[in-house]
């Protein structure tokens, strides 16, 4: 099949049983392989659907901005969209991003404004969104995509995950489980799944240090997994079971798929991969799991999958020091 643009080869990425990574004989574990989106992340489709949102209604147009706060998936996936739809993209970025990520943003044209300022909890996220707010309200021209409280980041994927999974799926889904940071994507793809079986139950992969569901902020490692703010789109009561996955546990599930599954994911990846390891110890069988791996893992191979990373984060977490603030 042709397409017009790259834009089009967004979605339909393949669904992969995980019998090697985990060979139980009444538990069907299918990955949902978000990071063969052609930008390399699940980010690609609210990207897509938000700004072709916005040029079908007129509010966005040829010239115009668009800005975001952004650690890296999101923002390389509007900048690709933002060019494809003649705009401008201004990436708001902090010292955590990785060199990688940063350099992607510039070659797909993006703005870079780096903050470098920490916020009140002592990380960067809220003087982040105070920036790329600041953008929007200075000039007429400029949109913030705001994803944290953007009902169309959910939507985006109530709209095609869960279309695509029901479609793929023969049968019965019994748990959907998946990383968080804005929540969009578990509960777009849960919302669309519960529509056929509503019975489903929904398990979220945090990060240690998030405080999405109550807990208390310490420094996180991983880029776009968990959050030092909750997000507005966020809907506690849908979500049935919750795991708290460290930076080196999820450098563990990384490396576990990788050996056992031949797949290069991304950190939120392994901690979906890790926190998979308790939650099927009480999952009685029979039962089909689907579970969201957000990215692919090139972008990680100087972090979770560098052996002096790994030693680094469990020394720092050893260490008896004072809560630290999630970046």
């Amino acid at each position: 099949m042709t397409y017009d643009s790259v834009l089009n080869c967004v979605g339909s990425t393949p669904l992969v049983r995980l019998q090697r990574c985990f060979p139980l004989p009444d538990v069907e574990v299918l990955a949902k392989l978000e990071m063969l989106n052609p930008c390399g992340s699940m980010k690609d489709r609210p990207a897509r659907h938000i700004v072709e949102q916005g040029v079908r209604e007129g509010t966005l147009r040829p010239g115009m901005r668009i800005v975001e706060s952004t650690s890296g998936n999101l923002g390389v996936a509007l900048a690709v969209t933002a060019r494809m739809h003649s705009l401008s993209f201004t990436a708001v970025v902090d010292p955590n991003t990785s060199p990688t990520n940063l350099r992607l943003l510039e070659l797909f044209g993006a703005d870079i404004d780096m903050v470098t300022e920490q916020d009140s909890a002592g990380g960067y996220l809220h003087t982040r969104v105070d920036r790329a707010r600041g953008h929007a309200e200075a000039a007429p021209d400029v949109v913030w995509i705001n994803q944290y409280a953007n009902e169309r980041n959910w939507r985006a994927y109530y709209e095609t995950v869960g279309v695509e999974i029901l479609r793929e799926v023969d049968g019965p889904i019994d748990y959907l489980v998946g990383p968080v940071s804005t929540t969009g994507s578990l509960h777009g793809t849960a919302r669309r799944l519960r529509e056929v079986h509503p019975e489903l139950k929904t398990v979220a992969v945090d990060a240690v240090g998030s405080v999405i569901f109550g807990t208390p902020p310490s420094k996180r490692r991983i880029p776009g997994f968990g959050a030092s703010r909750v997000p507005e789109i966020f809907n506690e009561v849908e979500i049935d079971e919750v795991f708290h996955i460290a930076d080196a546990a999820s450098a563990a599930g990384c490396r576990r798929l990788a050996e056992t599954e031949g797949i290069l994911a991304g950190g939120s990846s392994g901690a979906v991969i890790s926190a998979m390891g308790d939650f099927l110890n009480w999952v009685g069988g029979p039962a089909r799991v689907v579970a969201l791996l957000p990215d692919r893992g090139e972008r990680y191979l100087d972090s979770v999958y560098d052996d002096s990373w790994v030693d680094q984060v469990k020394s720092d977490d050893d260490a008896p020091t004072d809560v630290a603030a999630a970046p």
